[in-house]
């Protein structure tokens, strides 16, 4: 199956980059139309083990609430497929991406980004640089080198694994902001997404 972006990791930053992709569709905009997007989750988020009581703007609550909102948030939207499966593989085809899971399914897309945290980096296929997370507090966690997000052409990495610090607004702006750069491309002029309040 084909998708226009892949998302690996189901955590902060990868609700929240397939969050704000899903949102570029029924704005009037002819080239987000009929978009799809897929994000690849484990349920090994960190947050399903958080509580949460300095997040601006949030009362407190559970990570595991907090991922079940904006997972809701992004089916009000609609376009992205959730798939409870591990990525082995990603491999570059000319201009797509392959994604092979454990279970052996393949998926293309023209865009990955990768948001599966630092603990482990063990996706075969793409060649990356995997270095010592300098923002960890704990020995042992890894970052992928990149360039304002980029890997290399259409490949990014976002959150923990981009080697923010683990705060959820940190890896949350870090997937809003990769979505950006990724619609902009396919607008062809930057693209920022704002929502105002309906009129009454």
């Amino acid at each position: 199956m084909r998708y226009d972006v892949a998302i690996v990791g189901g955590g902060a930053s990868g609700l929240s980059c397939a969050l704000t992709l899903a949102s570029s569709k029924g704005r009037g905009w002819e080239w987000a139309e009929g978009r799809r997007y897929i994000l690849f989750d484990t349920g090994r988020s960190d947050l399903h083990r958080a509580y949460l009581k300095n997040v601006p703007g949030i009362e407190p609550m559970t990570g595991v609430e907090l991922l079940q909102n904006i997972r809701r948030q992004i089916e009000d939207w609609g376009g992205v497929d959730f798939v409870e499966e591990e990525v082995l593989k990603v491999e570059r085809r000319g201009e797509l991406f392959e994604l092979e899971t454990v279970q052996g399914r393949l998926f293309e897309a023209e865009y990955v980004v990768l948001a599966s945290g630092f603990h482990r980096f063990d996706i075969k296929g793409i060649e990356v640089q995997v270095i010592d997370n300098p923002k960890s507090p704990k020995p042992g966690r890894v970052m992928i080198r990149h360039e304002d997000y980029q890997v290399e052409k259409n490949l990014f990495v976002v959150g923990t694994l981009a080697g923010l610090s683990s705060h959820f607004t940190s890896c949350a702006g870090s997937g809003v902001e990769v979505a950006a750069v990724i619609l902009s491309r396919m607008a062809g002029k930057p693209v920022v997404i704002h929502d105002v309040p309906p009129e009454d």
